[in-house]
């Protein structure tokens, strides 16, 4: 594929606080290569999403929350991440990218927020390694396995790198 099937389209990456570096790094760099800008978003899961509501009228709302100071620490640091990641890509010129923050269930709120831009990619990570993380998916599900199934657009899976024995750093 060429920068030239994207119209000037985002790149959609979801990212997350302590996410393994490969997914914002693998997002920047696809992004870099086909000239696209890139929207990172954070979904804060705890939070109700009311568009999913039809009796609410306020759609559009629920899914860009206003901040408070715990968001606005969080927001800080994943910026930050980001601005790091793109600042460390080897040669040609950084993507443009922004930030979102978004509500509700993840895979959901990544969805709708690829309509909303016309993304013409999702990427996510895969899970954690862990008994807490398999867990939380196997109660929620994975966000890379209901994009896939759940809507149109391609969805890369960024896989987690290091090796099944090694520890991670």
């Amino acid at each position: 594929m060429t920068w030239e099937h994207f119209d000037g389209a985002p790149l959609l990456v979801g990212i997350m606080p302590k996410q393994h570096p490969e997914v914002i790094q693998t997002a920047a760099t696809l992004a870099a290569r086909l000239g696209a800008p890139l929207v990172c978003a954070y979904v804060d899961e705890a939070s109700y999403l009311v568009e999913w509501d039809p009796a609410r009228s306020a759609h559009r709302l629920s899914r860009h929350p206003d901040a408070d100071d715990d968001m606005l620490e969080l927001a800080t640091e994943l910026k930050a991440q980001v601005q790091a990641t793109v600042d460390k890509l080897p040669g040609g010129s950084p993507p443009d990218w922004s930030f979102r923050t978004l509500t509700g269930d993840a895979a959901r709120a990544l969805g709708q927020l690829a309509a909303e831009v016309d993304a013409p990619m999702i990427i996510v990570g895969t899970s954690e390694r862990g008994l807490s993380h398999r867990l939380s998916e196997a109660l929620g599900g994975s966000v890379g396995a209901w994009l896939s199934h759940h809507q149109s657009r391609p969805v890369l899976v960024v896989p987690y790198r290091m090796p099944a024995h090694e520890d991670r750093p």
